[in-house]
């Protein structure tokens, strides 16, 4: 029970504060969907220190693109200040 605790409220905080950038546009991870499995990832790799564990877990996520026949890694959608965003987030969680 604690795990499933400990997953939605980073994926809540996740939910809340990071997002996908494409050109001018924002969409935050849970509008789209993506924010339980990056907290699930992120609590999988807390072993690592926090900027590690943010940049292995971005990447382990694939987001389908149009028919879902191509897949585009988390890392790849989001800005250098959303990934040092969700390293103080992992910081501040896992600490």
């Amino acid at each position: 029970m604690e795990s499933q605790i400990q997953i939605s409220d980073l994926e809540n905080i996740i939910s809340e504060k990071i997002f996908i950038k494409i050109e001018k546009w924002n969409l935050y991870l849970g509008d789209a969907g993506l924010a339980r499995n990056l907290a699930i990832e992120c609590i999988s790799n807390k072993d690592q220190d926090t900027s590690e564990a943010a940049k292995i877990s971005l990447q382990a996520i694939n987001v389908k693109v149009g028919d879902g026949f191509k897949n585009i890694p988390l890392i790849d959608l989001v800005t250098s200040s959303q990934i040092l965003e969700l390293e103080e987030i992992l910081e501040s969680f896992f600490n």
